[in-house]
């Protein structure tokens, strides 16, 4: 989907000045359909990496590739369709003051030769997909920031591209705003739409889980896959406690001793002793038994 092989981009100084090392040796890949942050400080060549992408700069050695198109020696006249193919969301917005929210998306459609029967589906449908159908004919200075990004968005959006690059999509707006175009991002993401966020918040790409990419003094320093979503373990079935019985209520008994138990009769409180047998002796007197 992109891939830098090499990539070195040197901006040659001007009466006399040195030139300027923006991005040295970039080698990276992003595949259809992930979510990747690109963060960096002021200067450090995430505004360079954008521009390469979009074919507003070349290469000074490498290759870039974009939807599989080569773009260091692509055709000026063949750099339009590119774009096409990409939905640019910009920190300032870049919206018409004097269109509405409505116009303003319709107004890159007719850009391209669009039909009108085809912007009268389409842009009613982009503008209910990011919230804003009841602000369709509101100007720009009538909206928020965050609603002006919006309509940005759903101007990105509306060609249906295989790519969105958000430069800074956050930088002008409040930070509980931030949150809600983050996860309009990635309810566009999650239906196969590549996403690309450039910024300079580390807090932000560090609250998405997403793979986030830094770029430092123009050198990719890291790349960061997100971390693994460890399944839920669902908690073993609990056995069913059963009502205590009669049965279960009563002691405990001993064990049984060995032998025939002997009935007591009812009413004895001690058991009857047997008179020791006498026998008769030999002189005629008696005598106890055993002796």
């Amino acid at each position: 989907m992109i891939r830098f092989e090499g990539v070195t981009k040197v901006y040659e100084g001007q009466s006399g000045s040195k030139d300027v090392l923006a991005l040295h040796d970039v080698n990276l890949e992003i595949q259809k359909g992930e979510f990747v942050f690109v963060i960096g400080h002021s200067g450090a060549g995430k505004s360079t990496f954008l521009k390469l992408m979009l074919r507003e700069e070349v290469a000074t050695e490498g290759e870039v590739y974009v939807n599989d198109r080569e773009l260091t020696t692509m055709r000026e006249r063949d750099v339009p369709y590119l774009r096409r193919s990409l939905g640019v969301v910009f920190q300032d917005f870049r919206l018409i003051p004097t269109m509405t929210a409505y116009e303003n998306v319709a107004f890159a459609m007719r850009v391209t030769n669009i039909s009108d029967r085809d912007i009268k589906r389409r842009v009613p449908y982009v503008l209910n997909l990011v919230g804003l159908s009841g602000k369709a004919h509101s100007f720009p200075n009538e909206l928020s920031g965050g609603e002006q990004q919006r309509i940005a968005l759903a101007r990105a959006l509306v060609h249906s591209p295989a790519i969105i690059i958000a430069d800074e999509p956050t930088g002008n707006i409040d930070p509980e705003l931030s949150v809600e175009i983050m996860e309009l991002l990635q309810a566009i993401n999650s239906v196969g739409t590549t996403v690309v966020v450039v910024t300079h918040e580390h807090e932000l790409a560090q609250r998405f889980n997403k793979r986030t990419i830094t770029i430092d003094h123009g050198e990719l320093i890291s790349d960061v896959p997100p971390k693994p979503m460890h399944p839920v373990r669902q908690a073993a079935p609990q056995r069913p406690v059963m009502p205590q019985t009669q049965t279960q209520a009563m002691p405990r008994q001993q064990p049984q001793q060995r032998g025939r138990a002997i009935r007591q009769p009812q009413g004895m409180t001690q058991p009857q002793t047997r008179a020791p047998q006498q026998r008769r002796s030999d002189n005629g007197g008696y005598m106890e038994g055993g002796k």
